[in-house]
């Protein structure tokens, strides 16, 4: 049984339960397999060598999820191309590939987290009583080490974007 996380976080004020571990700074990233789109996989190995910035968002169809996703397109651009900027929700590939072509965003890579939750658990995000994954921001140097790490204690609350962004540009 994966471990249950309690008193960490919230949706709308209301306590929520976060399965799987609580990774910090200077932890290996956990590897996960999650839908590229409905027949392609992704993993960690997948973005071998890059500095990954990994986006979780609950869905991508709701306004913060919306906008978080759009900073980091537009952040996406000049960070380069040894920079690998993911977008992790648990909605289903055709939302996700839908939503990216009504937004135009062309920068960021979306995975889908809906069928295993490998990320969510992994990555201790996936919430218990919700079947969703929790806001979050990881980033991964190049040798998969975890470089900044933020779970949100607010599940509708924006990251920092800022932080996120410069722990980026520290590994570049």
């Amino acid at each position: 049984m994966s471990q249950e996380r309690t008193g960490v976080a919230t949706f709308k004020g209301n306590p929520i339960t976060l399965i799987g571990p609580e990774l910090k700074v200077g932890d290996k990233a956990p590897d996960f397999s999650i839908n590229k789109n409905l027949v392609e996989n992704a993993s960690l190995a997948d973005y071998a060598g890059k500095v990954k910035l990994i986006s979780v968002v609950p869905s991508i169809d709701t306004g913060v999820c919306d906008a978080q996703t759009r900073r980091f397109n537009v952040e996406a651009a000049s960070l380069g191309e040894n920079v690998a900027i993911l977008t992790v929700s648990v909605d289903l590939p055709f939302a996700q590939s839908r939503w990216c072509g009504a937004s135009g965003v062309d920068k960021v890579v979306l995975l889908s987290d809906y069928k295993g939750h490998s990320f969510g658990e992994a990555y201790g995000v996936y919430i218990k009583e919700l079947g969703l994954d929790m806001r979050s921001i990881f980033v991964i140097d190049a040798n998969d080490t975890i470089q900044y790490v933020e779970y949100l204690p607010e599940m509708t609350e924006h990251p920092n974007y800022e932080q996120a962004i410069s722990a980026v540009k520290a590994l570049l």
